[in-house]
């Protein structure tokens, strides 16, 4: 997959993309400029990072031709960050012909679970 990051919010948001596959996609991100004004990992920049994760998978799941489009996101934010880094790790839950879904777990550097999300993205045919 040619992922073009230049000029994206991938690029924004420093997110580095680590293991890359339609099973498993992992990246990490830095806290420092990703912050709300309390100084703690903005909520939303989670969420960037696990719809990022899944789209990826998604999009090599659908393969070429083909395009996959996010049609739901959720997550839970279960604490808080203020330094360092977050990595995620997207991991299928469904690949099918039409959608897939997958589980995203956002941890902090000692491990700790920060943020769990989940995306069902649309693959459709492009044309």
């Amino acid at each position: 997959m040619g992922l073009r990051t230049e000029g994206t919010l991938i690029e924004r948001m420093g997110i580095e993309l680590g293991e890359v596959g339609a099973d498993r996609v992992t990246a990490r991100m830095p806290v420092a400029g990703n912050t709300q004004p309390a100084g703690l990992l903005h909520g939303g920049a989670s969420v960037v990072l696990a719809e990022t994760l899944g789209s990826i998978a998604a999009q090599l799941h659908g393969g070429p031709g083909r395009a996959a489009v996010g049609i739901e996101v959720n997550a839970t934010h279960h604490r808080g960050v203020r330094d360092g880094w977050v990595h995620g790790e997207a991991v299928a839950v469904h690949r099918g012909r039409t959608t897939a879904s997958y589980e995203i777990v956002v941890s902090d550097d000692e491990g700790r679970r920060v943020c769990t999300a989940r995306l069902t993205c649309m693959i459709l045919a492009q044309g």
